[in-house]
């Protein structure tokens, strides 16, 4: 068969595909539901980025998760006026392709939170040449998989053609392969640089303790790749079956699933924990120690929203970089026994019955003790109860 001209088209497409066509029934009222779930997560990006950069605290992706949820919306847009005119097949094609095109943004934003992980673990390694060419040559490839996405995706419509119909599934099959592959990438670096030995301590940024910061990297990566790995098992299996007869596994409730369900909860995830407080980074860092020199900067101003003052601020200058035991508790028993310790030195997670076990001397003092007690104290031999400033003779 000729090929014939693109004026012709779009066709209506001849096999099952995740979730069909949208319907009124169905689709309308959950297009609805997500469309609200988008505009709050929309709002909420955005207000957080303009108060953020009204106190000179830039955090881009806040702005790339607005964009996204933005497309969103757009695309439910597209879905709610598609399934209103079925027989409009341009409708249909725009939003395929805000369907593929967006969720890209989500395994970029995990991917540089993954990577600036590594990077604090192992900054010989993260910050090596050899190391950001590659997520440049990989960040490429994403873009240019795109295109060939949206080219596709258009000219699956606009042909008869049966080659040139396993051509566009061929690439449609590699994207969504490369994307899963791209959506499961944090996990491994994770893992790698979490068991690889370490030459120097972990250099701190951001806020909050530094298991959280793997932790919301490794559930958003782990949501982002089921969905992801669903979509492309989906292709493999069934990409093929006449459009009268899909799979159960093309049903729509696996397409509402396993695409925007998942993709709202790692939106609103990011939104709750404070990604652009925990994952900030200061500009234009390119070398080892500058993550610990915004860490310094941002303590130390409390305009940014992280510091609480100069004290603290200036109490933390010095303690930049934090040993392991502080940020990711990964120190062994030995370890951690050899750390000295004095009463005003004490971790404040410790319970009462720990502080109450500490030994006292001369030299650790209950700060609640008035003069006379103090001098009061006897010789280091006895034990003394601090809390009562009474000496327990050995002999007694």
């Amino acid at each position: 068969m000729s090929e014939p001209h693109l004026s012709s088209g779009p066709y209506p497409p001849t096999t099952a595909s995740l979730g069909g066509p949208p319907t009124v029934g169905v689709d309308v009222p959950l297009c609805g539901v997500f469309l609200a779930l988008y505009i709050i997560a929309a709002v909420a990006n955005m207000t957080i980025l303009q108060v953020n950069l009204r106190r000179g605290h830039k955090f881009v992706m806040s702005g790339m998760l607005f964009g996204f949820s933005m497309s969103r919306v757009v695309t439910m847009v597209l879905r709610i006026v598609w399934a209103t005119r079925p027989t409009n097949l341009r409708l249909g094609i725009a939003a395929n392709i805000f369907i593929y095109a967006g969720v890209v943004l989500l395994f970029v934003i995990n991917l540089i939170f993954a990577q600036r992980v590594v990077r604090a673990w192992h900054p010989n390694i993260g910050w090596h040449r050899r190391f950001h060419h590659a997520f440049t040559a990989l960040y490429s490839l994403i873009v240019l998989t795109l295109g060939m996405l949206i080219v596709s995706v258009i000219q699956s419509f606009y042909t008869l053609n049966n080659n040139t119909k396993r051509i566009d599934r061929d690439i449609l099959l590699y994207g969504q392969t490369f994307y899963c592959i791209i959506s499961f990438l944090p996990i491994p670096m994770i893992v790698i640089g979490l068991l690889a030995p370490r030459k120097t301590q972990t250099e701190k940024f951001g806020e909050g303790r530094f298991r959280w910061k793997v932790a919301i990297v490794l559930t958003a990566a782990f949501l982002l790749c089921l969905g992801a790995s669903f979509r492309v098992g989906v292709n493999y299996a069934g990409g093929t079956r006449p459009i009268n007869d899909p799979a159960g596994y093309q049903s729509k409730a696996c397409f509402w699933i396993f695409n925007f369900v998942v993709e709202i909860i790692v939106i609103l995830l990011y939104v709750a924990v404070r990604i652009d407080k925990r994952f900030w980074v200061p500009d234009h860092s390119k070398r080892p120690g500058d993550y610990s020199r915004g860490y310094a900067l941002n303590t130390k101003n409390p305009e940014n929203g992280t510091g609480k003052g100069s004290g603290e601020g200036e109490r933390r200058v010095g303690d930049m970089i934090l040993p392991e035991e502080e940020v990711f508790d990964d120190m062994s028993p030995e370890e951690v026994a050899q750390i000295p310790s004095t009463r005003k030195e004490v971790d404040v997670e410790m319970s009462p019955v720990e502080l109450a076990q500490l030994p006292a001397t001369k030299k650790e003092v209950d700060a609640a003790m008035n003069p006379e007690e103090v001098t009061q104290i006897p010789e280091p031999e006895k034990e003394v109860d601090v809390e009562r400033g009474e000496s327990v003779g050995s002999n007694a």
